[in-house]
């Protein structure tokens, strides 16, 4: 596919993905794509190049003498980092974004206390690394920076555990972050009793300290649920 071909099918999605996750096309919706290939200005093979990616997600699925017809919420991908950001930009924020946090909370304290018993020096460094980013950029309004360093500690975290699964949840983290960040759903400056737990959390892992990594993280995961009660309600 050509630079070109390339741009123009992201275009597709980028406006496809989030008119079906935000309800404009409803399940059992039939997606003509002669019809889309007109609408969005493209050709017919980047229109079946950007259906077959949709398919992938399970948010449509091909049918012969039927169309593209689109699959109801409860078959779509929903750990599929690009479907979590389209549902993060709909009227539905709040009830995902709550619904991805108590997954966290329910992953990542055990991701922590595995860390703790299996990171090595190197991860424990970078960790202490992104926990001083993120002091270093809770002041000022600087958010995109904080960002920056928050996914990446917390990417460190769940990959310091040791457990390919819990690896894979990293880009899943990332986009509740970054989602947090790009819809206003953070204070101007982030929490200083979070930032801290994250410090207190690096060294945690450093030490070897299960529990305390554990218990840390989940105090991380609930005040991060009691600020979507304030900033998302």
């Amino acid at each position: 596919m050509t630079a070109q071909a390339r741009g123009l099918h992201a275009r597709v999605l980028d406006s496809l993905g989030p008119a079906i996750t935000g309800g404009e096309y409803p399940p059992g919706s039939v997606l003509r794509t002669d019809e889309l290939a007109q609408r969005f200005e493209v050709s017919r093979s980047v229109m079946r190049e950007a259906v077959r990616v949709l398919e992938s997600m399970h948010l449509v699925a091909s049918r012969r003498r039927v169309g593209v017809t689109v699959l109801p919420a409860e078959e779509w991908n929903v750990y599929d980092p690009q479907v979590i950001r389209w549902r993060l930009a709909g009227a539905d924020r709040p009830r995902q974004l709550r619904s991805l946090t108590v997954l966290r909370s329910a992953v990542e304290p055990v991701a922590a206390g595995l860390a703790a018993r299996h990171a090595t020096a190197g991860q424990c460094a970078a960790l202490t690394e992104y926990a001083l980013g993120m002091v270093a950029t809770s002041r000022g309004r600087q958010l995109e920076a904080y960002l920056v360093h928050d996914i990446a500690f917390h990417r460190t975290v769940l990959n310091a555990s040791g457990n390919e699964m819990f690896a894979r949840l990293g880009d899943v983290v990332a986009e509740v972050l970054a989602g947090r960040t790009h819809h206003d759903v953070m204070f101007e400056d982030p929490d200083p009793a979070a930032v801290t737990l994250h410090v207190r959390l690096a060294e945690a892992v450093r030490e070897g300290d299960a529990a305390g990594a554990e218990a840390l993280t989940r105090e991380i995961a609930e005040g991060a649920l009691r600020e979507l009660d304030i900033l998302a309600p």
